[in-house]
């Protein structure tokens, strides 16, 4: 089992468990929230298969990923105010998920023969997309058009990413420094509240 199914499965966990808080602030039902929390650990990952015409999709082939969603929905169900209390630490794994997802992403397209700039963009599918389905059927405008730099940072990641697989950097390296470069870059914009400018009207 490598380290990045490992974290693969965490950022879904952590995924699940935001979906079922954001259903959770709505009131939604059991089966609402753990549809909120499906869709939202998933989603991204099946759009970016759909796109590619990679079949079958990932959570599709490997029954884990239904168990640690249906793990996420059920403890954030039973420990609501505790997990509450965790926002960092949910954000930290939220970081981690969403580094983790854009290259997950971004090396299914290549390894499709996919051309390296569209490859970025289907990490970027990866990572946000869940998120972005999450907030719309929550009736919120989604995280990446807000403030919050988000997938600016998967961005960053990824064409740092393409740029040393270019370079012939060994993969596993080529994957803990990208996925530190998107860690890091959404931490220091959060930290100095760095933030894209605003259109206003």
């Amino acid at each position: 089992m490598s380290v990045i199914y490992i974290l693969d499965l965490i950022g879904t966990l952590v995924f699940a468990i935001s979906g079922t808080l954001s259903a959770a602030n709505k009131k939604l039902d059991l089966f609402g929230a753990y549809f909120t929390g499906f869709i939202t650990a998933i989603g991204g990952g099946t759009l970016r298969d759909v796109v590619l015409g990679n079949f079958p999709v990932a959570w599709i082939s490997d029954l884990n990923y239904i168990v640690i969603i249906s793990l996420g929905v059920v403890l954030t169900f039973l420990f609501k105010n505790t997990i509450m209390t965790l926002k960092r630490t949910l954000f930290l794994f939220d970081t981690i998920g969403i580094g983790v997802f854009t290259i997950i992403g971004i090396e299914k397209s290549l390894n499709l023969g996919i051309h390296p700039f569209l490859a970025i963009i289907m990490g970027l599918f990866s990572a946000v997309m869940g998120g972005v389905i999450r907030d719309t059927l929550c009736n919120d405008i989604p995280l990446i058009f807000r403030k919050e730099i988000y997938a600016t940072a998967c961005l960053a990641g990824g064409v740092l990413f393409i740029l040393l697989n270019s370079l012939g950097i060994n993969s596993a390296l080529n994957q803990f420094l990208t996925i530190s470069c998107i860690i890091l870059f959404r931490l220091l914009c959060i930290k100095f509240k760095i933030s894209l400018p605003v259109l206003k009207y």
